[in-house]
């Protein structure tokens, strides 16, 4: 857990509140901050199973997971290439489109370019292309005169993606194999504006509608989606994929925006709640986690 990632307080929490609810399980657990020392630690430790909490680069996007392929440590989640290619929002998005999911039109375009004029016409989000959980997004609004100004923590190349309009859901999938719980229900997320990293992540800052209360087709579609998703970009364990929906264009309306493959564990996270729906409490989640993990994921 933790890391070097901008997502390092988040990857702490989920880590404190996993470690936790598997001593409750009954499993011996040590938990690992990691730093560039991490594979000494763990060559030290000899685990029977690292249970993968880290959230952004380094943990989500392969690195850590081809460490532990070469350490031979079973681990959790993804694999090295279902974590590099979901982390990459752009190649992501090309899987997608080869799949017949929907996705919406973006370009990738340097930083200076993106501040000097409007690279696509307004509404439209800037974002980095290899981050999560809304660090470093700018909407830039309909209207808008001058381009967005970009924090120098920004990426040299971001993702700039048109705005679609309409409601945030989102629908988690807990394996794909015989057996497999699969896509586990819907979520509808509201909020009073932009779904950013505060909305996420602290309490009150957004309200969860679980089971999404919308209509049965588009319901459906976010599970099948969702399970597509998973499969064909590779996943293991559990995946979490984003939707938009404008409601006014029906099926229409209905866009993928990203898979997520470590979804957040904290106590407001979206994952975990998906999960009790389905009878899998917190500390079962995380058992069945434990118990999925393998090497060659």
């Amino acid at each position: 857990m933790g890391g070097p990632s901008s997502e390092r307080e988040v990857s702490l929490s989920t880590g404190r509140g996993c470690a936790q609810a598997l001593r409750d399980e009954a499993y011996r657990v040590v938990e690992v901050d990691c730093g560039p020392d991490l594979p000494s630690v763990l060559a030290d430790l000899k685990p029977d199973v690292c249970f993968n909490a880290l959230h952004g680069r380094w943990g989500e996007d392969g690195c850590v997971q081809g460490l532990l392929e070469w350490l031979r440590i079973p681990y959790t989640h993804s694999g090295v290439l279902a974590s590099a290619l979901a982390m990459d929002k752009a190649r992501t998005k090309e899987v997608y489109r080869a799949h017949g999911l929907p996705v919406v039109e973006s370009v990738i375009a340097s930083k200076a370019e993106v501040m000097a004029r409007h690279v696509l016409p307004p509404p439209y989000v800037v974002k980095p292309n290899n981050e999560g959980s809304s660090v470093g997004v700018y909407l830039v609004t309909e209207g808008a005169n001058a381009p967005p100004r970009l924090s120098e923590a920004m990426p040299a190349h971001v993702m700039v993606e048109a705005f679609v309009k309409g409601r945030e859901l989102t629908c988690s999938v807990m394996g794909d194999g015989p057996g497999d719980p699969g896509a586990l229900t819907v979520t509808d997320i509201l909020t009073d504006g932009w779904y950013d990293y505060d909305a996420k992540y602290k309490p009150g800052g957004s309200r969860h509608v679980v089971p999404a209360e919308i209509p049965s087709e588009i319901f459906d579609a976010c599970m099948a989606m969702a399970t597509t998703a998973h499969r064909v970009l590779g996943c293991r364990g559990v995946s979490r994929t984003d939707f938009r929906w404008d409601e006014e264009r029906g099926m229409d309306g209905l866009i993928l925006l990203e898979t997520n493959t470590q979804p957040g564990m904290t106590p407001t996270s979206l994952t975990p709640e998906q999960a009790a729906v389905r009878g899998f409490d917190f500390g079962a989640l995380c058992r069945w986690l434990v118990e999925d993990a393998s090497c060659d994921r």
